[in-house]
Formats: structure tokens, C-alpha cells, sequence
């Protein structure tokens, strides 16, 4: 069975760092994309990151505007698992936190990027973690 487990959440400052996990299990990292999605109070679903490979070695990582330059997520192949290191979070961070996959990867997504936004691509999703920002 595929299983997707996020945890890192808490609360934390404006200014302040969290950093989330994603451990996977029931499949390899060698053909996947893994994205990050949140959703605040009274807030539609957003992408937030996605992480992609198609050979376990190169990796494409994607970011929405709203958390580049603060956000990186990362994967770590012999940990099956995918973090999103968020510093300098904001009040508008604030949210539940979702981690999902795909695989294999789907080679649209070499040419649009945009495809993994989508929450539909993804086929695995694991339950959410919360992230509070204090102002």
C-alpha cells in the first residue's frame, strides 16, 4: 500500500522556521512527483511546491511565487521522504498542509511545469499537518 505521512507542523512567530516532512512508503523514489499543497481557513487548496524526478538523480523543483526565496523543499532518496523547509513564514502561511504523489512522473510535466499544480495529477495524498503563524 502507498502511504503518504506529513508531520513538522506547529506554531510558531512571524519570522520563524518550520521545517515539514513527507515519508513515503509503497513505492521508490526513482520515478514520482511530490507536491505540497495547503489550505487556510475559508481558502481553496493551493499548490504550494512540487518536487519531480524521472531517473531518481535529477530532481525539478517548482515553487508558487507567493514562497519563493523562503520555502525549499528537498527529497531524500534512501529516506523515501520529501521536507518543505519554510523560513521566514508569515501569517498568511498559516494553514493545513498537505503532501501528495504521483508516479510515475508524468513527462507533461518536463514542458509544463504547471501540470503538478493541479491537484488532480496527483493520486496519493497524505493527511494534513497544521501550520499556525502568530503575528
Amino acid at each position: 500500500d502507498v502511504q503518504l505521512q506529513a508531520s513538522g507542523g506547529g506554531l510558531v512567530q512571524a519570522g520563524g522556521s518550520l521545517r515539514l516532512s513527507c515519508a513515503a512508503s509503497g513505492f521508490t523514489f526513482d520515478d514520482y512527483a511530490i507536491g505540497w499543497f495547503r489550505q487556510g481557513p475559508g481558502k481553496e487548496r493551493e499548490g504550494v511546491s512540487w518536487l519531480g524526478s524521472g531517473d531518481g538523480k535529477t530532481r525539478y523543483t517548482y515553487y508558487v511565487d507567493s514562497v519563493k526565496g523562503r520555502f525549499t523543499i528537498s527529497s531524500d532518496n534512501a529516506k523515501n521522504t520529501v521536507y518543505l523547509q519554510m523560513n521566514n513564514l508569515k501569517p498568511e502561511d498559516t494553514a493545513v498542509y498537505y503532501c501528495a504523489a504521483d508516479f510515475p512522473l508524468s513527462r507533461r510535466s518536463y514542458y509544463k511545469p504547471t501540470y503538478y499544480w493541479d491537484p488532480m495529477k496527483y493520486d496519493y495524498w497524505g493527511q494534513g499537518t497544521q501550520v499556525t503563524v502568530s503575528s
